[in-house]
């Protein structure tokens, strides 16, 4: 075991040297891992910013575009070509054809490499030319990073944890009548390994489906290739005493370990170690509708997911980035044009509470952070009209469901973000007063002019935040 680590350390250490090397000397790579929970728009993120920095009329926040700098930008094979290519082209088309809809949500790891020609600023325009720089974009999902937290359990730890979570959840309900027909210490059976499993996930999916967002084991709802496999054919028990070794408590523990070390550990070997700017989607709007348990499950989950940005909460962690830290890290509201603009600020706010002890987490750690509100694709336009003697910002776009026009007011978000992230903690059913409408608005159809990307809102500071000072 000792032998192997350093073996691995030999190795990680020679590949992040010729990276440096290369980077110092050649052409400086920035890679930049994109992630959140579920629905929080991640494929859009990506495809809008794509097209925007190939189109850069309206990234004028991007330094380095509104300067003038990026000469050029196109892309290129990705480096890594055990990866699936991220299908930007059809994502775009989803987008911007002339029937426009939202693409398929992110279910794997993928990756899409740009290269930008950059014009130097400064003292250096005179004295160098332009030089290339390559953005790796590394697209993975928010489930399969909450996974890092098990890193830290055994079965014992991780089946209580997840037993207490169901308590009292009616989404659970199913779940719990297959665990009390469970006998832990009986002889292992293949089936009922499975019928437990099978019921597991379903209460991951339903809780899901509410807003909850610690669902862990990551793969157990998005398993890819792995379906199927007694790597991801487990569940939690409760401690049973007399459970000998070939019971179905052991197998289920030695199940767990293998989805540890089989899956989680190289998925963080092989992408997240090597990520250097990252950005975490949240649909705050979402979990904020869906009331207060659903908002205080992101804000956990949020909390959680900021453990892998802190090198020194997991020893497995620390001696695989070895000294190689996430630089910068932006938390993004996505769907900010669900909202007049007159509530930005304050979803920025929230965004900001919400993500509190994440970020301090991540400032510990030496990483810059940022929280704002965004759109990566703008669905809607504004409007205002009069009612009951006030004047209301609203919004109006095509629906989802139906594809007609309509204007919606979701609401007023307070200006004190404690408002809603107090009565979170403390437990709270519902919220007090009216609540928060959410509407779901398709894609609008786009006229682009030459040069211009998809319209967006706030896109272009993102990328000056992530990418801008390296540009």
């Amino acid at each position: 075991m000792a032998i192997a680590g350093l073996a691995e350390g030999l190795t990680r250490g020679i590949e992040e040297l010729g990276e440096r090397v290369s980077g110092a000397f050649f052409e400086p790579v920035i890679r930049l891992g994109v992630t959140g929970l579920a629905r929080a728009g991640k494929t859009v993120f990506i495809t809008s910013l794509v097209a925007n920095l190939l189109d850069r009329a309206r990234m004028g926040g991007l330094r380095a575009a509104g300067e003038g700098r990026i000469l050029a930008a196109y892309l290129q094979p990705q480096p890594d070509v055990t990866l699936p290519r991220f299908d930007y082209e059809a994502h775009l088309v989803a987008l911007t054809g002339p029937e426009p809809h939202w693409p398929e949500s992110t279910r794997a790891v993928s990756e899409l490499r740009l290269s930008l020609r950059v014009r130097p600023a400064g003292m250096l325009a005179g004295l160098a030319g332009p030089r290339t720089v390559h953005l790796d974009i590394v697209d993975y999902p928010g489930e399969w990073l909450l996974d890092l937290a098990l890193l830290d359990q055994d079965y014992a730890a991780w089946s209580r944890a997840a037993l207490a979570r169901a308590e009292g959840q009616a989404e659970a309900e199913e779940w719990r009548a297959a665990l009390a027909a469970t006998d832990p210490a009986a002889p292992h059976d293949e089936a009922e390994a499975q019928r437990l499993a099978r019921a597991y996930t379903g209460w991951l999916g339903a809780a899901r489906a509410k807003g909850h967002a610690d669902c862990t084991p990551g793969r157990f709802l998005l398993p890819g290739d792995l379906a199927g496999a007694p790597v991801v054919t487990f569940a939690p028990l409760p401690e049973t005493p007399g459970a000998g070794r070939r019971s179905l408590l052991a197998e289920m523990a030695r199940r767990f370990e293998g989805y540890k070390r089989e899956v989680v550990r190289p998925f963080f070997r092989a992408h997240f170690a090597r990520i250097d700017r990252q950005v975490v989607l949240v649909d705050a709007l979402d979990a904020i509708h869906k009331g207060p348990q659903a908002l205080e499950d992101t804000r956990r989950a949020m909390a959680g997911i900021l453990g892998a940005f802190r090198p020194g909460r997991n020893a497995f962690l620390a001696q695989l980035l070895q000294g190689r830290r996430v630089e910068r890290i932006l938390f993004a509201a996505t769907k900010a044009d669900h909202l007049h603009h007159t509530q930005h600020v304050r979803l920025a706010a929230i965004m900001e509470a919400l993500v509190r002890e994440a970020r301090d987490r991540a400032d510990f750690a030496g990483a810059e952070t940022r929280a704002m509100a965004i759109a990566a694709l703008r669905a809607t336009v504004e409007e205002e009209r009069g009612h009951g003697g006030k004047v209301l910002g609203m919004v109006r776009g095509r629906l989802l469901e139906t594809g007609r026009q309509a204007a919606f007011h979701p609401g007023d978000l307070p200006e004190d973000p404690a408002a809603l992230l107090s009565p979170a903690r403390a437990g709270a059913e519902a919220w007090l007063g009216d609540g928060f409408g959410a509407m779901r608005f398709a894609p609008a159809r786009l006229s682009l002019r030459p040069g211009e990307g998809p319209p967006h809102i706030r896109l272009d500071r993102a990328a000056e935040f992530l990418i801008g000072d390296r540009l």
